[in-house]
């Protein structure tokens, strides 16, 4: 993949920062999805719980009647992600906590949609470890110990430090330089306080790096574990800590780098790829 203008996955690095940035805006609208053509009323019956679906799906239905099941009703892809989007920034900033239980049609009128891209959305977080089906119930939270969110620092370590070694090595300071708009975006980010505003802009600048690498597969799973590592532990707690100062810390660990990089000097990237991957972030 072209870099310099390039981030991860096929976004400018300009397209990211920007993304970074608005993130606060999601941030503070309580994650509401904008308003969404209103469903049918066989849709609202299912995702009420009528229906042959939706006990299979985590949601009670005794005593309800069992209605011929609906036509599919077409959900636009955008929503699906808009909703996907809200449910991870819930999830970074504790407002879904560990151990809660939620279930689909709630948080459908909570966002402002029908159910069914909720329900999606959350398969979509089941599969990736961040929630788990309660049959009859809806969907729980995954409560997280702080060994495993030593465990996922050393699984990124191993693949990504070796990789920005050897990047450092090859990649010519032209190019580096253009992941600055990345780096300076994670210090902004930082700066507002806001956890899921520097959790994104932080994902975006890694992958940025990794990018360089021209391996798809490599930032995908970086990607993954990365965003794994950001959902809150058990209580509450944010990983690697959260205060204003501590992510201003941790978001200059990455212009530091970049300026070594740029400089090609090897012995201090060692050093500071060694210290920001074990402040877990």
């Amino acid at each position: 993949m072209k870099q310099g203008t390039q981030g991860s996955a096929g976004t400018t690095t300009g397209e990211a920062a920007a993304a970074a940035e608005a993130a606060a805006g999601t941030a503070g609208s309580r994650y509401r999805v904008p308003a969404q053509p209103a469903a049918g009323e066989a849709d609202r019956r299912r995702d009420a719980g009528g229906g042959c679906e939706s006990s299979a799906r985590g949601e009670h239905t005794h005593g309800e009647p069992v209605l011929p099941r609906p036509r599919p009703a077409v959900q636009r892809p955008s929503v699906r992600g808009q909703v996907l989007a809200a449910l991870r920034t819930a999830l970074v900033t504790g407002d879904l906590r560990p151990g809660e239980v939620h279930s689909a049609p709630v948080l459908a009128e909570r966002f402002g949609v029908s159910a069914t891209p909720v329900r999606e959305a959350m398969q979509q977080l089941a599969q990736e470890g961040a929630v788990e089906v309660v049959p009859n119930r809806g969907f729980r939270v995954v409560e997280r110990s702080a060994r495993e969110l030593a465990e996922l620092a050393e699984v990124r370590a191993l693949i990504e430090v070796p990789v920005m070694l050897r990047l450092a090595r090859t990649v010519p300071p032209e190019r580096w330089a253009g992941l600055r708009p990345l780096a300076e975006a994670t210090v902004r980010a930082a700066s507002s306080g806001c956890r899921a505003t520097y959790a994104e802009a932080d994902r975006a600048f890694h992958s940025a790096v990794l990018a360089l690498a021209g391996n798809q597969q490599l930032v995908g799973v970086a990607e993954e574990l990365h965003r794994r590592a950001q959902w809150p532990l058990v209580g509450g707690g944010a990983p690697g800590g959260g205060t204003r100062a501590e992510l201003v810390a941790d978001a200059h660990e990455h212009t530091a780098l970049l300026d070594a990089l740029v400089a090609g000097d090897l012995d201090v990237v060692r050093a500071l790829v060694g210290e920001h991957f074990n402040g877990a972030e």
